[in-house]
């Protein structure tokens, strides 16, 4: 089962994504894609952790995600990433400029190999007004389309807006 929940900043969806995977009543693992530069981000993921269950397995993984999520795998556990949008940054500022096509496509590759229960949590950024810069035009692309293609092979799409979860594709 492969779940994507998207929404904007603060919408609920990892509050969400995060009793989907409590609810499940599986071993869950936690895969973290940020990496804390500076002391706002530092923030940002103390207070995730905070709101975390202590029992939860956590790893990060800023870069290779696809190979993180084939080492792991296994039946009867939950995989819950968040984000994929900070993932997509990490991606876009790498020194090897094609790492992010080359990671994407593992990525579409791997997830209908898994046996876990994935939960995957990721920004909707296609939503405001077009950014002036070179790239931030290209993050919100590339976001935009990664969402579609794991929108087609997701079993499950859910879109959060303050705190409400539209369910987009999949049932209730």
């Amino acid at each position: 089962m492969l779940q994507l929940i998207l929404g904007g900043a603060r919408s609920g969806k990892s509050r969400l994504a995060e009793h989907i995977a409590q609810d499940s009543v599986l071993d869950v693992t936690y895969i973290a894609t940020a990496q804390a530069w500076d002391d706002e981000m530092q923030s940002r993921i103390a207070h995730h952790q905070q709101q975390r269950p202590s029992h939860w397995t956590v790893l990060e993984e800023p870069i290779f995600l696809a190979d993180r999520l084939l080492e792991i795998d296994q039946v009867n556990q939950c995989i819950l990433v968040d984000c994929l949008t900070l993932w997509m940054t990490n991606l876009l500022l790498h020194e090897n400029a094609e790492l992010q096509m080359l990671q994407c496509q593992k990525l579409l590759k791997t997830l209908p190999k898994l046996q876990s229960k994935v939960i995957l949590v990721s920004n909707e950024t296609g939503l405001g007004v077009i950014p002036m810069g070179e790239i931030s035009r290209k993050f919100v692309d590339e976001a935009g389309r990664l969402h579609q293609q794991l929108g087609q092979i997701a079993d499950k799409v859910v879109f959060c807006v303050a705190g409400f979860p539209m369910i987009l594709k999949g049932d209730k």
